[in-house]
């Protein structure tokens, strides 16, 4: 079984190894160039993209902005999963706005701009905390503008009035109060076969995940139910193929959806080693329509990102049930360079390895490692 991802990051990475065991073979596009490349070395493996396309049995993503050519291109082929409309609605705010609205899925209240016109008296409307999102291209924090109170307005509209709202709108949503982030991975085949994960909870640092626990601490079965129904709710309207991520917000006892990924996903990368089945595994069997792994934890877990800087020194190797796993890339700010995976029986012990690691770890890149680690003392 040949399949063949668009990106060539470190996702198609870690689908490459997880389908060595399976013998599915996974080689990568580099969407920049169209080359066809060995999903670790990157050395190139075909120039001709329209072969590699004829050769392969399945067509997938690593991401979900993938030039639209490109994708029309893969879709063409029949080949292609997840289909290029879920792909589209991921890539795009509004297209996941309108989805979430049909399927009278809770999410944030907000309005589609595109005309600064449309902000006067804003804040009346949607609250005087509002963040706007650029409706495709932004992530881990870029895209992203915040006004505090109405007095941020009148600067939202200097820097609006410069960007195109009529290609690229920008999506204003009310700001959530919520209590967490949580997340859910799941995936469903081709035969309508539907296996979810564990939520998880995640924490932000500017707009960035920097860490994920799964199970989320304080777990119950009424949001484990509602999160399902959500996923199941839009897979099945999608005719969804592969690992679908749903990031969610908690205000209460109600899940509100953030964002959806149609993709492997950062919060997911906990199943690597806290679950029986990972969830680069899953999304190859969804592609191929096997049969789906268990998803049920082994134990509990926190997946650490590694952000902006290339050595930890031996530390996180020196800690039972760690694992580091880094992506060859040089290094810059922002960047996510790698992970890193604990295990542990309980959260109290959880808490101990991450403040271990903190102890160890240099705190400007790892900003919310101690509080995060306190915190699962306590649970």
């Amino acid at each position: 079984m040949q399949v063949l991802v668009y990106g060539s990051g470190q996702l198609a990475r870690m689908m490459y190894l997880a389908g060595a065991p399976l013998s599915i073979e996974v080689k990568a596009v580099d969407v920049s160039t169209k080359a066809v490349v060995h999903p670790i070395s990157k050395a190139v493996l075909n120039n001709d993209l329209e072969q590699s396309i004829a050769a392969a049995d399945v067509l997938t993503v690593e991401f979900e902005h993938v030039p639209e050519d490109l994708l029309a291109q893969a879709s063409a082929s029949g080949k292609l999963a997840p289909n290029m409309p879920a792909i589209l609605i991921g890539a795009d705010r509004v297209r996941e706005k309108a989805l979430l609205d049909k399927l009278e899925i809770a999410n944030c209240t907000y309005e589609v701009i595109t005309d600064v016109k449309q902000l006067e008296g804003i804040t009346s409307r949607l609250g005087e905390r509002i963040i706007f999102k650029a409706s495709r291209d932004g992530y881990d924090g870029y895209g992203q503008w915040r006004a505090k109170s109405a007095s941020d307005i009148p600067e939202l509209v200097r820097q609006f009035v410069e960007l195109d709202l009529q290609t690229v709108p920008i999506v204003a949503e009310r700001m959530s109060d919520f209590s967490r982030e949580l997340s859910l991975i799941g995936a469903r085949n081709g035969s309508g076969e539907v296996v979810v994960y564990p939520l998880s909870e995640n924490t932000h640092y500017e707009g960035q995940l920097h860490l994920s626990v799964a199970p989320a601490p304080d777990y119950t079965d009424e949001l484990a139910n509602q999160a399902l129904t959500i996923f199941t709710k839009i897979a099945n309207e999608l005719d969804y193929i592969g690992v679908l991520a749903v990031e969610l917000f908690q205000e209460g006892d109600t899940l509100l959806v953030n964002e959806l990924a149609p993709r492997v996903h950062n919060s997911g990368h906990w199943s690597m080693h806290g679950a029986h089945t990972c969830q680069f595994e899953n999304h190859l069997r969804a592609v191929c329509n096997l049969p789906l792994g268990s998803t049920h934890p082994r134990t509990v877990s926190a997946m650490v990102n590694i952000i902006g800087c290339d050595e930890l020194g031996d530390a996180p190797l020196q800690m039972s049930d760690t694992h580091v796993h880094w992506y060859g890339k040089a290094v810059r700010a922002k960047r996510k360079m790698g992970h890193i995976n604990v295990n542990a029986d309980s959260y109290a012990e959880l808490g101990q390895k991450l403040l271990g690691l903190n102890s160890q770890f240099p705190v400007e890149y790892f900003p919310e490692l101690g509080p995060q680690a306190e915190l699962l003392l306590s649970k």
